[in-house]
């Protein structure tokens, strides 16, 4: 009797270790498919993400961040600002525009990267004489004086030149005009070239920082004495 109990016994407790065992199994298994399921949204998450942001980032909105002092006091070093990179693709620039642009011209390739306002657009002649700037075009062969009131600081060299623009070349200039190196000077030779429709970015739709400066279109002008 002793010795059938133990068999008994000993039965049920393999019994029990087996179901023991596939239950342990079980859960591992389950364990596993959970874990590759999350793993699996994780990536597909990122793959869509980057389908995504990375088309943006491309062609349509980027950051940038104002480097130095050439547009003072429209915007300041730091400035941290979304560039809109679609809308030149359907509209022209405008007078006014300030814009990114990417430009390597001799003397400083290491900085690609530009922001200035738009001053003369295509088939304009542009005058300059001191702090005056003249625009001379078909609808005004007689020239008309530029209103630039985000210009304050006007002690800067009495510089004159005149440029005549092509059909696709714009003439850009920084509002800090003592500390820009812009269209004036940007040649290789040191003198005055004019910027070429390709090489423009985009223009800045938001401000986002400094926060006391958050604004929509930042430096936009339009009120020119034409």
């Amino acid at each position: 009797q002793i010795i059938s109990n133990t068999i008994i016994i000993n039965i049920y407790s393999m019994d029990e270790k087996n179901n023991s065992t596939g239950q342990k199994n079980s859960e591992s298994k389950s364990f596993v498919q959970k874990a590759w399921s999350s793993i699996r949204e994780v990536v597909e998450f990122a793959i869509i993400a980057l389908i995504i942001i990375v088309p943006l980032r491309m062609y349509v909105a980027q950051p940038f961040i104002v480097n130095g002092e050439s547009m003072d006091p429209t915007f300041k070093d730091r400035d941290y600002l979304i560039v809109d990179e679609l809308s030149y693709r359907f509209e022209k620039p405008s007078r006014g525009d300030v814009i990114i642009l990417k430009y390597e011209y001799g003397y400083e390739t290491s900085k690609p990267y530009f922001i200035k306002r738009i001053v003369g657009l295509p088939g304009e002649t542009v005058l300059i004489n001191g702090n005056v700037t003249t625009i001379k075009n078909n609808a005004r062969p007689e020239g008309f004086v530029l209103n630039e009131p985000y210009i304050i600081e006007k002690n800067y060299p009495n510089q004159q030149l005149t440029i005549a623009l092509s059909e696709k070349e714009y003439f850009v200039m920084g509002d800090n005009r003592s500390h820009s190196k812009d269209a004036r000077t940007w040649s290789r030779t040191g003198g005055a070239e004019a910027l070429k429709e390709e090489d423009i970015i985009g223009r800045p739709i938001f401000r986002l920082f400094p926060i006391s400066k958050l604004s929509l279109f930042p430096g936009k002008f339009e009120e020119y004495s034409e």
